[in-house]
């Protein structure tokens, strides 16, 4: 019997049970803040403000649209690559956000927008973005695990996901004051490395009984494409969309967007490249080809040049595409990490080189190229931090990399052990990666044989070939 009978009632007590929780909290902590409340025509009157267009939801509202769709739709689909996880990667995704925004919107209110005099949690459009950020870490962190847990597993590790996220972004944000706008060390590296460690202590030594599963088909691979379009597209908006108004937000799309098509070409190279056939291998351009938009996260706001966006991106496609080649096989191989999706190769080494870069650049910035104004705007060195020197904030950004890092692998390894306890309903080694498991799966009346699974368009099989 595929279904595990202890998921039948548990999934439904959870949903129930949180969803009733967040009512009560949202119920006591959230309100509308000063721009999406009522009382938004006295703040104009007082503050001379002329016209609504000045209301901070005609500035973010369409960054926020497109950061929605990477999270429910980009994300979603590009892990529907599995022959027979389609459901689950859509499904289980959609679930996570909806589970985990709410939690964040809490979280990272209490952390950074609490007032303390009425002890309320005021939220505006910007709240929604900074919460889709926080979900994007944990969907990132589920890629690794992908096929090879319970929907009640994913539900718990969100929560840890989100709890440590707001914690971590907490400490870089405010306490060290690194800038880090598109989230290649919040986000990226942190959700890379909270999935690794989490996969690590979830290790499967028989996860080849379910070999058969494992490998994508024409259609699945073309499905998991779409998810990467759309998250190409969009990445611009994503590490620019809480960026300041004027300068640094246009110039984080014009890096983003240089950084990107940079990484395409060395991709497809590589790709070619690795194959003794000069074909290209689908995986590769699935996911290195948006490696760019991570490792410029940190960046983007910055005067990097748009030559300099330009060579991010080309060493970004050599090394995510090479990642897929020769690390993802060892990291299974002999640190027994098992990697479905392969977030090591596109967003937690990637987040890495965007920490670095963020910081080799914050160090290199001079009143030359910024102008003296410009540096304090671009760094905010105002208020406790109006003394602080390029230099010193160069190591400050390398400083909350190192964060990042350490709270996704002892995060991961705490809350993978508590995800390892057999309380939770995972699917048995022969049926992980397969839809039947949680989902109603509706098959035509004579079902046909699975195919046999291409190693080459495999995430975590890796044919050995002679470059």
């Amino acid at each position: 019997m595929l279904f595990n009978t202890n998921i039948r009632l548990t999934l439904p007590v959870v949903c129930f049970v949180w969803q009733i929780a967040m009512i009560i909290l949202f119920g006591v902590f959230i309100r509308y803040d000063e721009e999406s409340d009522t009382h938004w025509v006295e703040t104009k009157a007082h503050d001379n403000i002329t016209s609504d267009i000045e209301n901070d939801f005609y500035f973010r509202y369409p960054s926020f649209q497109d950061v929605h769709v990477m999270i429910f739709v980009g994300f979603g689909f590009l892990m529907t690559f599995l022959k027979r996880y389609s459901f689950g990667a859509v499904g289980f995704n959609f679930l996570i956000a909806s589970f985990g925004l709410q939690w964040a919107l809490l979280m990272q209110g209490w952390f950074h927008s609490l007032d303390p005099q009425t002890g309320k949690i005021f939220i505006g459009v910007e709240s929604l973005i900074n919460a889709d950020f926080c979900v994007a870490g944990c969907l990132i962190a589920y890629g690794a695990v992908l096929g090879k847990v319970s929907p009640v597993q994913l539900l718990v590790m969100t929560l840890f996901g989100v709890t440590l996220f707001a914690v971590e972004e907490y400490i870089i944000l405010n306490l060290l004051h690194a800038r880090d706008a598109g989230g290649s060390m919040v986000i990226h590296t942190f959700g890379g490395y909270y999935g690794l460690a989490i996969s690590r202590v979830l290790y499967r030594p028989n996860l080849h009984q379910s070999k058969r599963m494992q490998g994508s088909v024409y259609h699945s691979d073309t499905f998991a494409m779409i998810g990467t379009l759309f998250l190409w597209m969009f990445w611009p908006s994503f590490n620019s969309a809480i960026t300041d108004h004027g300068d640094g937000q246009h110039r984080a799309v014009i890096n983003t967007y240089l950084c990107l098509a940079s990484t395409v070409l060395t991709t497809v190279a590589i790709s070619s490249l690795s194959q003794k056939t000069g074909k290209l291998d689908m995986v590769h351009i699935q996911n290195s080809t948006l490696a760019g938009g991570v490792a410029l996260g940190t960046a983007a706001e910055f005067m990097i040049s748009p030559y300099g966006a330009l060579i991010v991106g080309f060493f970004c496609g050599i090394i995510s595409t090479m990642g897929y080649i020769f690390i993802s096989p060892f990291l299974e191989k002999t640190l027994k990490i098992q990697d479905t999706c392969g977030i090591h190769n596109l967003h937690a080494m990637p987040g890495v080189i965007g920490g670095i870069v963020g910081a080799i650049t914050a160090a290199a910035a001079s009143e030359s190229v910024y102008g003296k104004q410009g540096l304090i705007n671009t760094f905010d060195f105002t208020g406790d931090f109006k003394d602080r020197t390029v230099l010193t904030q160069g190591g400050y950004q390398a400083a909350g990399m190192c964060v990042s890092i350490v709270f996704g692998v002892v995060g991961g390894a705490i809350v993978g052990s508590i995800l390892k306890l057999p309380i939770w309903g995972d699917p048995a080694d022969e049926n992980c990666f397969d839809d039947e498991v949680y989902w109603e799966v509706r098959e035509p009346e004579h079902q046909e044989s699975i195919p046999p699974i291409l190693e080459y368009n495999n995430h975590m099989i890796h044919k050995q070939q002679d470059l």
